[in-house]
């Protein structure tokens, strides 16, 4: 690791002064992301400014209905919170897919939407790749290229986001609340995360210096009959192949809402609109769920190794749904 200066932030708005003057310096969290990076020689900070000391760690009611979840709330913590397993239960679900016991401890809500991507020529300084090094050029659109997207790539990078509880995030309609020099701001979770276009090293919104203080989550009713599935190589902890995000409501048959997001196939949690306006209206059968996983893969442009995260995806929409759908019915 290269040498580095660290301090530690007495409150968030030094904070973000500190970070914002000083293009070189990072926000230190948990670090559980960062800290490889450094090991890797991908990131180099040469200023870390710690904020695991900043008032953030707490669960709150909104006066809307909703919660606001403070940026250093442990994964752990925000997986068993009542309010979130009774009211939320596909973001409990997706943080307790994500880690191992040990990580989630320690991981922070604001360390999880800010993960980088796991692409292995990200990690590799190596090879090209110009999510690391703008202009490089992106070695996985020809090489190992299996475990990335299918939706939203450009021939710039075709990395996919890593975090399963911002696949939750999105279908919730959850917002990040960032505090910058210019004051406080909030961002919905669908616009937090960029698609790659011309400019893959830049994965969010987030100018210099922001710092995310809390995840908002509104009053979503239909969220109480909510899941997330995940499809892994293997079932200890290993990233998304494809996970669905899917909450369902059903009146008389017929789906009258519905929200589904998507994992392991774009490189921001991709929304599934176009499945969900194909569904609402429609009647609740597996058949609906099909035509509807097809209308929002129909724009799936998969690799020279992935083309099996097509069927993949639209199986896992399926069944996520139609296990919602037999809650409903029982």
């Amino acid at each position: 690791m290269r040498p580095f200066e660290y301090t530690r932030a007495l409150d968030a708005a030094t904070a973000v002064a500190i970070v914002s003057e000083r293009p070189g310096a990072a926000f230190l969290g948990a670090g559980t992301n960062l800290v490889d990076h450094m090991k890797l020689g991908v990131a180099n900070p040469n200023l870390l400014v710690d904020v695991r000391g900043l008032p953030y760690d707490r669960i709150v009611s909104l006066p809307d209905g909703g919660i606001r979840v403070g940026a250093a709330v442990s994964n752990t913590d925000l997986a068993v919170a009542p309010v979130v397993r009774s009211r939320y239960p596909m973001l409990s679900r997706a943080l307790l897919a994500g880690a191992s016991a040990q990580l989630r401890n320690v991981a922070t809500t604001a360390g999880n939407v800010m993960q980088r991507t796991r692409c292995v020529y990200f990690q590799d300084v190596s090879t090209p790749c110009n999510k690391r090094e703008p202009g490089a050029g992106c070695s996985a659109v020809d090489g190992f290229n299996r475990d990335l997207a299918i939706l939203g790539a450009s021939e710039h990078c075709v990395a996919t986001h890593p975090s399963d509880m911002a696949v939750a995030l999105a279908a919730l309609d959850a917002a990040v609340v960032v505090l910058g020099v210019d004051g406080e701001r909030s961002v919905p979770v669908a616009d937090f995360h960029r698609l790659p276009g011309d400019e893959p090293h830049r994965d969010t919104v987030l100018a210099h210096g922001e710092l995310i203080t809390a995840i908002d989550l509104p009053d979503v009713p239909m969220a109480a009959r909510s899941t997330y599935r995940k499809v892994r190589d293997r079932a200890s902890y290993a990233f998304a192949l494809v996970s669905v995000a899917a909450a369902l409501e059903i009146t008389d048959g017929t789906v009258s809402d519905v929200r589904i997001a998507l994992g392991g196939v774009a490189h921001k949690p991709w929304r599934a609109a176009r499945a969900e306006q194909t569904l609402r209206g429609a009647p609740a059968t597996e058949d609906s769920f099909r035509r509807a996983a097809d209308a929002e893969l129909s724009a799936a442009r998969p690799l020279t190794g992935n083309g099996f995260k097509v069927p993949l995806a639209r199986n896992t929409i399926v069944a996520a749904l139609r296990d919602l759908a037999r809650e409903d019915s029982a």
